[in-house]
């Protein structure tokens, strides 16, 4: 046992998001609620992430900035570092399995990093005042913390709507607070 309540926190929630029905959280309509609601421009980069098991399905979200010509990048892990890369793509661009089976980017000689404007983070669960409870490496903190340190970014949570929690989740010093969470069926912003 932990003594840590975001590992007990950590544990509920990946338990209730391997119950949950999602039938009716449709990825589509959180697609078009994020083009509402951040509106992203065509001199803008979106970084979002590959989805793994029953992660929130960012695939038309991609698919949708690609359309209309917004630049997509995804995110890279890379040793000795918990600050991620990110990498441009283009649907058909090749994905290979990276740490903890994670799809991401295939680093080549040719090879483009970004820096992007909004980033889409998974979560296991969110609360009202922007807090999202990740997956526990600490990956996203780290990168947001530092891409705040170079610019004006704009960090945005796609989950389920159930992935809601009623109480406030623990937040340390180090936990980064989210901009906006969108679901198939609302809008948070805490901005």
């Amino acid at each position: 046992m932990t003594d840590n309540p975001k590992d007990i926190y950590r544990i509920e929630a990946k338990r209730h998001l391997e119950r949950m029905d999602i039938r009716d959280e449709d990825p589509d309509i959180a697609a078009i609620n994020f083009f509402k609601s951040i509106n992203p421009s065509k001199d803008q980069i979106v970084a979002a992430y590959w989805p793994k098991n029953r992660e929130f399905d960012t695939g038309p979200l991609l698919h949708r900035l690609l359309e209309e010509g917004i630049s997509v990048c995804l995110p890279v892990m890379q040793k000795d570092t918990r600050v991620l890369s990110f990498v441009n793509w283009v649907d058909g661009d090749a994905l290979v399995k990276g740490p903890h089976d994670i799809l991401q980017p295939q680093i080549t000689d040719e090879t483009e990093f970004a820096l992007p404007d909004i980033v889409v983070v998974p979560m296991l669960a969110f609360d009202r005042k922007g807090h999202r409870l990740g997956y526990g490496g600490g990956y996203y903190d780290a990168t947001l913390n530092a891409l705040r340190a170079q610019k004006d970014i704009v960090a945005v949570g796609m989950a389920y709507s159930s992935q809601a929690v009623l109480f406030n989740l623990p937040s340390e010093e180090h936990d980064e607070q989210l901009d906006w969470v969108i679901t198939p069926k609302d809008v948070h912003s805490y901005t």
